[in-house]
């Protein structure tokens, strides 16, 4: 007898992103998930992307996969600009929504979604895969065992160097943005540590630079935070760095642990601690980020395992991407009006 707790999602894919295969191809082999379908605004890349990637079939468009009943999971890996838009559709037609960072384009659209979630009764989460991996997992277990003391300062950068100029990273149409495509990661690991720190912390500054021939659009943003009870903690990031770097540093009365890449830990799986009894250093294993999220997220679905992600916890990470933006100088991103 089919045990319903282990059935394979039945997910289908929009568009034919090159961060997919990573993201949810390979986890999706890995733990027996079905791709169903796929769609794309060029049907082309679709059956490029079907044939490439096992998925079982092509939707003729967006619209034909979100009507497909075989479908039950959405994943939405656009343009940041087109996630809005695609997740409350999903969610308008009664599917589950697994959504590439951030949610939404700007915190009002990310409200609509959570009013949209709540509406449906499906699954909605945003896709901060770094928080299922035993690195962010084991830098919060040694919080909580109190080998740092109290939390005093937290330092969290995210930086890749400059994508092309054509990217539509760099498109303030598509919600583009150092902070939209990393420092959402930033900003959401400091906000995790809030159980830590007397509650979620507030902005206090934000500075940042624009992009060279991309009015509006933000090259590099810093944000300085502080908890309620009194740590502080820098949250940057940089879309024109030098060298990659995805590093969170947890600074206590006692000691501190560092995770060099804690957004990609399969590169580098490191945690390193430092107290007065000396220096050791953690290895967490370099299973994908992705594939601990997908089981996360089926087993909630299966069998309504506790997820730590969902709208509200979108929304308000979005709430404080905006309140980054106005305080560095910049305007929170405008909605999309492509189709899509």
């Amino acid at each position: 007898m089919k045990d319903p707790g282990r059935e394979p999602l039945r997910i289908g894919v929009l568009g034919a992103a090159r961060i997919t295969e990573l993201s949810l191809v390979g986890p999706a082999r890995t733990t027996g998930h079905r791709l169903v379908a796929v769609a794309a605004r060029d049907r082309s890349r679709a059956e490029a992307f079907a044939d490439e990637h096992d998925v079982e079939r092509v939707a003729d468009s967006y619209a034909d996969l979100l009507a497909d009943p075989e479908v039950e999971v959405v994943y939405n890996p656009l343009a940041n600009g087109l996630h809005g838009s695609w997740n409350l559709a999903a969610l308008a037609a009664g599917k589950h929504v697994l959504s590439e960072k951030p949610s939404a384009s700007n915190a009002e659209e990310a409200a609509e979604v959570r009013e949209a979630a709540a509406k449906a009764g499906t699954v909605f989460m945003e896709a901060f895969h770094y928080l299922f991996h035993p690195v962010t997992r084991r830098l919060h277990e040694i919080l909580e065992s109190g080998e740092l003391g109290e939390l005093q300062r937290v330092e969290t950068l995210v930086a890749i160097p400059a994508p092309d100029d054509s990217d539509p990273r760099w498109s303030l149409t598509l919600a583009g943005g150092a902070v939209m495509d990393l420092g959402c990661y930033s900003l959401h690991a400091v906000r995790m540590l809030a159980p830590w720190a007397g509650g979620a912390p507030r902005l206090v500054s934000a500075r940042g630079g624009e992009r060279a021939g991309a009015p509006g659009v933000d090259e590099w943003l810093d944000a300085q935070l502080e908890f309620p009870g009194g740590a502080t903690a820098s949250a940057r990031c940089h879309m024109a760095y030098g060298e990659l770097e995805m590093s969170c540093r947890i600074v206590g009365s006692r000691g501190e642990a560092f995770a060099p890449n804690f957004v990609l830990p399969h590169r580098d799986d490191r945690v390193v601690v430092r107290t007065a009894d000396g220096e050791r250093t953690e290895r967490l294993g370099t299973r994908s980020s992705y594939t601990y999220q997908l089981e996360a997220f089926a087993a909630h679905i299966r069998r309504d395992a506790p997820l730590p992600l969902d709208a509200d916890d979108a929304l308000a990470t979005m709430s404080l991407i905006d309140e980054s933006y106005r305080a560095a100088g910049f305007e929170p991103r405008p909605r999309t009006t492509l189709a899509g």
